[in-house]
């Protein structure tokens, strides 16, 4: 009675020892061994780069979400059948709403804001003391000066970029210019008055930091010619998302014809082109592992063609071709898997520290990296988000994984009686 054969489990001890070994350098295989290092290279700088820059991207769209929406209402109520002068009526109205944070009135107009260096425009937003100071953008990031006593005296507060290109400092008076000035049998005669600097703020936000003045609001009404009146209500919700549910609440509860705009509208556009940017700065990336990964076929493919009389001799000794493509496939796929890992490692620390790196590469170039004039924010922002980091580890150990098998069939169908032919 013949005795049956063992087969051999896959993914077997044997297997393991035998791929690993062809992954370590010989003299005969250097140049084989030259190919795998840079795949492995390859697909760790692929990784990380994807990883740096989706959280890169990530980060400056949630910063500058923060900023935008943190100094912008998620929506603003408006009039526009007769003049708002029921504004106080309207904010009382629209506060008693569940899920209202903070809503208040304001005047909003454009004017020239000089000092003896220049001018520069400006917008100007009358609000009241009580409201700015809930206003945590502004009331929390105070640089010069103070915001007390806002309501009692004719004075601003500015951004600290629009105070540097004025030079002016909490304390300095600074001239506003208004085309809407008082009506004369000349015409409209500009406005321009002067008013001391109260406080100085910094947004981290250039386009704000440059641009925005900060008015108490009855003085404002009384600037812009809007006396009585507002210009509109601002108001913030808890959940930005949800703002088609406010805008249905505001509509029912508020009985005037009202106009209604949200963040999403306003800044439409904007996030709009930053989501295309990100997606195919995604796909071009991926292209990086791709390469990798067609240099983990090269390189698997030389080394079949190295290893064909190794092959020929297991087959002898019993190997099945489902163990030698093991074989290859563990030797590929090894690269892949160390190379993705190695790669989420660097990414995760240059995420961490991605801030500390600009500041040493600027130092070390001469140069301003990632200019707040040219990108708005004035610091880099990096924020991992679990799901893509996931996603792109994913993608990257599935690349590797396909790179493998073409080279591990060509393996397994090696025929042993002609690869020992001339030996």
């Amino acid at each position: 009675m013949s005795e049956t054969p063992r087969v051999t489990r896959p993914f077997a001890v044997f297997e393991w020892m035998i791929a690993l070994r062809y992954l370590r350098a010989q003299r005969s295989a250097g140049f084989i061994s030259v190919i795998a290092g840079f795949s492995f290279l390859g697909i760790m700088l692929g990784v990380a780069t994807l990883i740096i820059v989706m959280a890169v991207m990530n980060g400056f769209r949630n910063e500058l979400m923060d900023k935008i929406l943190g100094l912008n209402g998620h929506l603003i109520v408006q009039v526009y059948d007769t003049p708002f002068t029921d504004f106080d009526e309207v904010d009382a109205t629209i506060d008693a709403i569940d899920g209202v944070r903070l809503s208040f009135p304001f005047i909003e107009g454009q004017a020239m804001a000089s000092s003896s260096l220049g001018g520069f425009g400006a917008l100007v937003r009358g609000m009241r003391q009580a409201d700015l100071e809930r206003l945590g953008t502004i009331s929390d990031n105070v640089l010069q000066g103070t915001l007390e006593g806002f309501d009692e005296g004719e004075s601003v507060a500015i951004g600290i970029r629009l105070a540097e290109r004025l030079g002016l400092r909490a304390g300095d008076r600074m001239t506003l210019i208004s085309p809407r000035g008082a009506a004369t049998p000349f015409g409209t005669t500009p406005r321009i008055k002067s008013y001391p600097v109260a406080a100085v703020f910094e947004i981290g936000m250039s386009e704000y930091d440059g641009a925005f003045v900060f008015m108490p609001f009855q003085e404002a009404q009384a600037y812009f010619n809007e006396d009585g009146l507002a210009s509109g209500v601002e108001v913030f919700v808890d959940d930005p998302d949800d703002v088609d549910a406010f805008r249905t609440r505001l509509d029912e509860t508020i009985e005037r014809p009202i106009f209604i705009s949200d963040w999403r509208q306003r800044n439409a556009t904007f996030f709009s082109a930053l989501e295309v940017e990100r997606n195919v700065m995604f796909l071009i990336l991926m292209l990086i592992v791709l390469v990798a990964a067609l240099n983990i076929i090269s390189g698997l493919i030389m080394l079949v063609k190295d290893k064909g009389h190794d092959i020929a001799i297991l087959r002898t000794m019993g190997a099945t071709r489902g163990s030698i493509m093991r074989v290859f496939f563990i030797t590929g796929a090894a690269i892949g898997v160390v190379g993705t890992f190695a790669g989420l490692i660097l990414g995760t620390l240059v995420c961490w520290n991605v801030e500390s790196i600009r500041q040493g590469l600027s130092r070390l170039t001469g140069t301003e990296l990632f200019s707040p004039e040219l990108y708005y924010l004035s610091r880099l922002p990096a924020e991992m988000d679990g799901g893509e980091v996931v996603a792109v580890v994913i993608m990257a150990l599935l690349l590797s994984f396909l790179a493998t098998l073409y080279p591990s069939w060509q393996a397994a169908r090696l025929d042993p009686v002609e690869a020992l032919r001339y030996e």
